[in-house]
């Protein structure tokens, strides 16, 4: 894991000469394996194996600069001109660079931290030693203050995932805060303030409507530049841990570097058969890059891109997209790989390994089956996840349209909704919940989430139909789908955390806006927990969908070329068409999801009795969130097939997993005379939440 860590104090010292941090009380202090990248009077270290090229100071005098952190395409002019703007005020210029990075602005003593709008990036702040510590990861924080856990951080991610105004800025650690997207946090001399960079759409008034081919156009140039910022980057060989055992019966040279956990040098992405990885593998391959690394490895992985398709052995239905994967592959800049896996990569399949994240995720259930795909994977490895959340219409932006009276856009996505379903009523039924969310304020609506969560009023959506899963988004806030196992104490602490949201002041969106904002939101958050459940040594994995500037071009795109059924395909074939590629396979763009579920549900079946033991003492029940017992009973049933929700389900297995690696952890994060003497959740007990 990579993270950059500082602090701003009224102090005007902290001793930080030779890499170490010192308290008010001259007490060292600082990251264990860290980089100093600027000392006294506000530090700044950069922790992790960062590459060389992912670290840049810009520095004008000693208390003028800048850094940045990750794949940035800037130059050094473009980030000295982006450093003096920011001294202006001007944050929205330093985001508007392709890439996904993290900026860090020092003028004087204010110091400025600059998330990204996705949310892939976070920033976290936490009050320590007469000032204010922040960093891009939240456990080191809470090493740091020796934190506890927010109980009701938890229960409200499970209640409510993806529901801003239940989760806040709240962090599973007591104390510990996290920036919302599109916002800054800005220092001074300890004192934080929290800023938003970017415009937010007003409830009554629409903003200007671009047309739609321009809007398009401006989504291709965002991605075409997104994915040329990571070809044009330095190659990197990765780091091999064991030797090649020469020839194995069987196995070619991918197969065997793949089992030593090594990835190949290069450039290369996922080739699943849907629309964004293909978009993103033949945009890869088609641009011009660098060739291999500076010692000429990889050299070849450079002109051919490194397609890697993932072959569920284990899964039925999975032939059209082998298929589409196969055609697409032919491209001769491409060359193809494909990782095949049986029983053995199942969800819920190896539970008991892996490394331990920054907060809970479904991704951790599935993070050994994608280990395989990304191990026979290239060093920088390009992946399609948020291209959904991006370009994708959220049911809730029907009640938009209604606002700004385009009744006649609603037309085409209520018919293919009828026709999926096969009802002449869903056309009215859609109507009337989009009218009625369109006309509830938000303050109402956000009440009415917790007086639903008191009431224990949920949808069921598993395995339903489509109509059920629109329906239930028609709303300004719904609970999730682990919220019907949770305790009524949880659930009613979740309900007054909703209500008192209700109550403050905030800039309020247009419903539809809000609900794709906070899908977004949660979406980026996963990524990030994957990239940290599923990390395969000296591999960066990159996904464009979630950089500024794709998020900034997609929100452009009208609401209704967005609400058009297959619109996200047409999008991306459009994006392919601008870069000279218009020959793609029959079925591209199809959905994948009944495959994807019934692999879980394969997966679940497979590991029933490693699920229930999982479940006879919870570290969940102990914190009063769930009953043990409730829990296994639907387990059992879903297991036998009855309809529940399999990833409610998936979210309470994650984050019981994930205690469990927390609490299990040994070792801080931070060292000195002055370190922390107890790692966070102290003690090493879940602490039983109090009402």
């Amino acid at each position: 894991m990579r993270w950059l860590v500082g602090w701003s104090s009224v102090a005007a010292t902290f001793g930080t000469a030779g890499s170490v941090g010192a308290t008010d009380e001259g007490r060292t202090v600082h990251p264990v394996g860290s980089q100093l990248l600027w000392g006294d009077p506000d530090p700044l270290w950069a922790v992790g194996d960062w590459r060389p090229d992912e670290v840049r100071v810009i520095t004008v005098d000693p208390f003028t600069r800048l850094a940045v952190l990750g794949c940035c395409a800037a130059t050094d002019d473009q980030l000295r001109v982006g450093l003096f703007a920011a001294r202006g005020g001007a944050l929205r210029h330093l985001t508007a660079w392709p890439g996904s990075y993290t900026v860090v602005v020092q003028s004087g003593r204010r110091v400025t931290v600059i998330g990204d709008l996705a949310g892939a990036r976070p920033v976290f702040h936490t009050p320590w030693a007469n000032g204010t510590a922040y960093a891009t990861a939240a456990l080191p924080l809470a090493d740091l203050i020796e934190a506890q856990l927010d109980i009701g951080h938890l229960a409200a991610l499970l209640a409510c995932p993806d529901v801003p105004e239940a989760l806040r800025d709240s962090t599973p650690y007591a104390g510990v805060r996290r920036i919302p997207p599109g916002h800054a946090l800005i220092l001074r001399e300890g004192s934080r303030e929290i800023t938003g960079y970017e415009p937010v759409a007003s409830l009554a008034v629409a903003a200007a409507q671009v047309e739609a081919d321009r809007a398009v156009d401006g989504v291709r140039n965002a991605l075409v530049e997104a994915v040329r910022a990571r070809l044009t980057a330095p190659r990197h060989a990765p780091e091999t841990r064991a030797p090649d055992p020469g020839p194995v019966p069987g196995m070619g040279p991918a197969e065997r570097r793949a089992a030593r956990g090594a990835p190949a040098p290069g450039i290369g992405a996922d080739l699943s058969g849907g629309s964004a990885s293909a978009t993103l593998a033949l945009l890869a391959a088609g641009l011009p890059g660098v060739p291999g690394t500076l010692l000429g490895h990889g050299t070849g992985a450079g002109e051919r891109l490194l397609a890697v398709t993932f072959n569920d052995l284990a899964a039925r239905g999975q032939e059209p997209e082998l298929e589409r994967a196969g055609a697409i592959a032919a491209n001769p800049r491409l060359h193809h790989v494909v990782v095949a896996a049986g029983a053995e990569a199942l969800p819920y399949a190896d539970l008991e390994s892996g490394p331990l994240t920054d907060e809970p995720s479904s991704s951790l259930i599935t993070a050994e089956r994608h280990r395989r795909r990304l191990a026979a994977g290239s060093a920088d490895h390009f992946v399609g996840d948020g291209a959904r959340q991006v370009l994708d219409a959220h049911p809730a932006r029907l009640a938009d349209l209604l606002m700004d009276r385009r009744r006649r856009h609603l037309v085409r996505p209520v018919t293919a909704l009828a026709k999926a379903d096969g009802s002449v009523l869903i056309p009215f039924t859609v109507y009337r919940a989009a009218r009625r969310l369109a006309r509830t304020p938000y303050r109402s609506g956000i009440e009415a989430a917790a007086d639903r969560l008191r009431d224990r009023d949920f949808f069921l959506t598993a395995e339903g139909s489509t109509l059920d899963a629109s329906l239930a988004a028609l709303t300004w806030s719904r609970p999730g789908p682990a919220a019907r196992w949770l305790t009524g104490e949880a659930l009613a602490e979740v309900s007054v955390r909703l209500q008192e949201s209700a109550l403050r002041p905030t800039s309020v969106q247009r419903p539809g806006e809000a609900r794709a904002r906070a899908a977004l939101a949660r979406r980026a958050a996963d990524h990030r927990v994957f990239e940290q459940a599923a990390e395969v040594r000296s591999q960066r994995l990159h996904a464009p969908f979630l950089d500024n500037q794709v998020v900034r071009a997609a929100r452009v795109l009208p609401e209704s070329l967005r609400v058009q059924p297959g619109a996200r395909a047409a999008i991306l074939r459009t994006v392919l068409a601008g870069a000279g590629i218009r020959d793609l396979p029959p079925g591209w763009g199809a959905p994948s999801h009944p495959t994807a579920t019934a692999t879980f549900h394969q997966g679940l079946r497979a590991s029933i009795d490693t699920l229930i033991a999982l479940f006879d003492a919870p570290l969940l029940a102990d914190a009063g969130l769930v009953e043990a017992r409730v829990v296994r009973k639907a387990l059992r049933a879903a297991a036998e097939g009855e309809r529940v929700p399999l990833d409610g389900l998936a979210d309470l297995i994650s984050t019981e997993l994930w205690l469990r690696r927390l609490l299990s952890r040994r070792g801080t994060c931070w060292t000195g005379s002055a370190a922390p003497k107890q790692r966070a959740v102290a003690g090493g007990v879940v602490p039983r939440r109090s009402l």
